[in-house]
């Protein structure tokens, strides 16, 4: 089961603040804490993946990494999440309402390891056409010295002396009994005697490896490819989570993306829209011709059909939508100011060349006039 968001799990954007995650946070795990849920998988399942979100969201390092790398930032070991922290995280938020206590562990058997997330950044070209790219991820896998076991090679883990090997312990405050997570063996109900020298006991070591990722023309912002078994290791010799490589668009300079559609702003003279003509426009598959009527006014859309994107759920090509907007000229020549001077007073005695004008001037002297009245 692939990891969730820890963002979707609080429920709060990207840019939430410290005191709006610890609120979050709060009211989720109310919600779910095992007191009031008893014998309810559900709610101790999401009890335990609140505690972890907050636990790295709400710190700045951890938080950071997860926003580059998604899990693959902080779980180096496999998608424990910091589950031997429950108990500290809960009673910084909640004191002793609960008696401080976390979440209720299982024992560790066979798991898949967690699924990860790497935020690609695609230009607009790219995107479009597809590519081919690599990515350096960091990643955990199975230490080869002690074949993820932990303990060093002729040796093997022994049950836990605090839980017996159940991987759960029971604490006892007031009128509350809360079974959680053993501190000691973090719920796996082992213990290493003789931790391996190479991965200290962990069973997994961090690398960096480097994934060839094929982009499928047609991709947008938030699409996802999935890279099946490149997620973290699994564990107790279960399968490899997958890494889902989420997409992120670049700012072009030329075009805005709306699903299938193109966006662009294209300028042009005042002499170009009152007399027409003919410009080059550029698409993603080069430059095309695009005419301009007489009397064109700012803001005027153009579509051209058929030269948008081709999404790649298929269908057809969306459109380039081209806004024109009439550009002021500058830095004007003796000559020029003296020729546009003559415009506007033979424009002045024709009279409603500029119908928008004439339309907002009646409506500001009818404003006026009622204002008086």
């Amino acid at each position: 089961m692939s990891k969730r968001d820890y963002y979707e799990v609080l429920d709060v954007g990207r840019d939430a603040t410290e005191a709006e995650l610890k609120k979050a946070y709060r009211r989720v795990a109310m919600k779910h804490h095992p007191d009031r849920n008893p014998d309810n998988k559900e709610s101790e399942d999401k009890f335990k993946e609140a505690n972890e979100a907050f636990e790295v969201l709400s710190d700045p390092e951890k938080k950071a990494r997860y926003d580059q790398y998604g899990h693959a930032g902080v779980n180096p070991q496999g998608g424990g999440g910091g589950a031997g922290d429950f108990g500290d995280i809960f009673s910084d938020i909640f004191g002793d309402i609960f008696g401080g206590s976390g979440g209720r562990g299982g024992r560790a058997g066979v798991r898949k390891g967690a699924d990860l997330r790497y935020n690609l950044e695609l230009d607009l070209e790219n995107a479009v056409k597809g590519t081919t790219v690599k990515i350096r991820i960091p990643t955990a896998v199975n230490c080869g010295s002690c074949s993820g076991t932990g303990a060093k090679k002729g040796s093997s883990p022994v049950d836990c002396a605090t839980c017996n090997g159940i991987g759960q312990v029971r604490m006892q405050q007031g009128f509350f009994s809360v079974q959680q997570t053993c501190p000691r063996c973090q719920g796996s109900g082992k213990q290493i005697k003789d931790p391996c020298n190479t991965c200290h006991g962990r069973g997994q070591v961090e690398e960096q490896k480097t994934l060839s990722v094929k982009v499928p023309a047609g991709v947008d912002e938030g699409d996802r490819i999935r890279l099946t078994g490149e997620g973290q290791a699994g564990v107790n010799g279960g399968p490899p989570g997958d890494l889902y490589v989420q997409v992120h668009m670049r700012a072009h300079k030329l075009f805005v993306r709306d699903g299938r559609d193109l966006h662009c702003e294209i300028p042009i003279s005042f002499v170009d829209a009152a007399l027409g003509g003919e410009l080059e426009v550029p698409t993603l598959d080069g430059r095309v011709k695009l005419k301009i009527p007489a009397e064109t006014q700012t803001g005027k859309l153009f579509r051209l059909r058929g030269k948008g994107v081709t999404s790649v759920r298929g269908g057809p090509a969306g459109d380039l939508l081209c806004r024109v907007v009439v550009e002021t000229p500058v830095k004007l020549t003796r000559r020029q100011k003296e020729i546009l001077q003559e415009f506007q007073k033979i424009g002045e005695s024709e009279g409603q060349q500029s119908p928008k004008m004439t339309s907002w001037f009646d409506g500001v002297k009818k404003f006026v006039d009622d204002l008086r009245a």
